[in-house]
């Protein structure tokens, strides 16, 4: 993929952003651009863990003493044939099931965002695109730093376009 996360997208908004600038504003050229450098180079651990600690406090005598904890431990250790060691990893399984269901839907979350986002800024970057194009040709008399301006910004919007659709089509 060519872009990874949301903030690798902020050099396509950027260009978009300085696309609608210039068909804004007939007058702009590299140097009142924003990014000129550019123009010039074309969320479940602590439910897990909630859940642990209440079961070992209600599991064995109640309380945290130290009785409590010993007794809660070896009582969920003998769920799986063992004494107060295999408690330990009883009670530290929701932990790590919790902990590691949160990552994955934390993870599909971002994921369906940065796709959101990838075919939001497509179809921008498709249409200033489009739009730079137009430009090209209705200002065909312009000078030589506007035409510049405006071709450096036709190649941007390109490859933006380009590199999102080939993002797109492998998701």
């Amino acid at each position: 993929m060519n872009f990874q996360n949301i903030e690798s997208l902020q050099p396509v908004v950027n260009v978009v952003n300085e696309a609608a600038a210039a068909l804004d504003d007939k007058n702009r050229t590299i140097r009142e651009s924003a990014i000129p450098e550019v123009m010039g180079g074309a969320l479940g651990a602590a439910v897990g863990g909630i859940g642990s600690f209440a079961a070992l406090y209600g599991l064995g005598t109640v309380g945290l003493s130290a009785a409590g904890l010993t007794s809660g431990l070896a009582t969920a250790g003998a769920i799986v044939g063992g004494g107060m060691a295999a408690g330990v990893f009883v009670l530290a399984a929701p932990v790590a099931v919790a902990a590691g269901t949160g990552v994955k839907i934390a993870a599909n979350i971002k994921a369906k965002q940065l796709h959101q986002e990838k075919e939001r800024l497509y179809k921008e970057a498709l249409q200033k695109h489009q739009a730079i194009i137009q430009a090209l040709k209705d200002e065909s008399d312009a000078n030589r730093e506007r035409l510049d301006y405006l071709q450096s910004l036709n190649l941007l919007l390109e490859r933006a376009v380009k590199d999102l659709r080939q993002d797109l089509d492998a998701s």
